[in-house]
């Protein structure tokens, strides 16, 4: 039984991201050469603009898709998905933007508000989300907290299944699930990759990798649906090392060896943006960032602009107009 799963899984994964990218088309300045590689920009940074301005800055900047803040502190509160999450995508389409992806805190199926928020998320739209964090309990052993998390995997592909969106997971880097990136295979491995999987991100992926991280990417390149963007530094501070965001092409990711392995492995899907470093605090979300709106989008668009150089450099879009 396990294994007619797997062989499901398997010749479903290379068809998976197609069938789920078909139903939604981006409108905006690019030509379809973008379609299958459509970049997002996670607008927690942006979190200061109401809908109109947030629409009306992301079309002056050239974004045309957006990975939405719907959870605590973002631009839509879990609580009123139901009026507000139509007011902003509504908006956003009033200026060419799409909204394809949402960061959400949905962590349990049993939340009672976890089907509300997906359902409607999938009803106006949005395709994509990424889950909340999970944490690994240090009273029991890895491989039990694996078990009982790959049952939240496992339950929540069947809402999203029930739905008709897709769930992702994020790597990111520390002591949290996910962080090694090899714990992700044990939650994955037995789900169908046509509704549940990774949001794949290469700055924490390096900053726990080193430069083995191409292995863990290719252990869950069949799963990953969703990419992130960003960059990083190691820095010494009063004698310790810490970690320092920095603007993409000015740190550590090597992001030559990344496209290529992202090209060879076939991944495809939204790409979205993520600005964590120095933004006068609209990188963390502030309400009254001490950056002007101006100053944070001459940021944004050079990030923008420097990866779709660099992926129109790799053959992945072109064309731009």
């Amino acid at each position: 039984m396990i294994q007619s799963r797997r062989n499901f899984i398997k010749s479903t994964s290379a068809i998976a991201t197609g069938a789920v990218l078909k139903p939604f088309m981006f409108k905006g300045k690019l030509t379809p050469d973008v379609m299958t590689y459509p970049i997002c920009v996670f607008t927690k940074c942006l979190q200061f603009l109401d809908y109109e301005k947030l629409g009306e800055t992301l079309s002056g900047i050239g974004f045309v898709n957006a990975e939405l803040s719907v959870r605590k502190g973002g631009h839509v509160l879990p609580e009123n998905i139901k009026t507000d999450l139509p007011k902003v995508v509504k908006t956003l389409h009033k200026f060419g933007v799409s909204a394809p992806m949402m960061v959400s805190d949905v962590i349990s199926s049993n939340a009672p508000d976890t089907e509300i928020v997906l359902k409607t998320a999938a009803d106006n739209g949005i395709k994509y989300y990424r889950m909340g964090y999970l944490t690994y309990d240090p009273k029991i052993t890895v491989e039990k907290n694996l078990d009982i998390h790959k049952k939240t995997f496992e339950e929540l592909e069947t809402i999203n299944r029930k739905t008709n969106i897709y769930g992702c997971y994020q790597n990111h880097s520390g002591t949290r699930i996910g962080g090694p990136v090899w714990d992700l295979y044990s939650l994955v491995k037995d789900c169908d990759p046509a509704f549940i999987g990774i949001q794949y991100d290469i700055r924490h992926a390096v900053v726990e990798g080193g430069v083995s991280w191409p292995l863990g990417m290719k252990l869950l390149s069949p799963w990953i649906k969703t990419t992130v963007i960003k960059d990083f530094i190691w820095q010494k501070e009063i004698g310790k090392w810490k970690i320092t965001n920095v603007p993409l092409g000015e740190g550590m990711v090597d992001f030559e060896t990344y496209i290529e392995e992202y090209k060879s492995l076939g991944i495809e899907g939204p790409v979205t943006i993520h600005y964590e470093y120095d933004l006068g605090g609209a990188e963390s979300g502030k309400k009254n960032p001490t950056m002007s709106l101006d100053k944070i989008s001459v940021n944004l668009k050079r990030d923008l602009d420097w990866l779709r150089g660099k992926f129109t450099e790799h053959g992945l879009i072109k064309n731009f107009t």
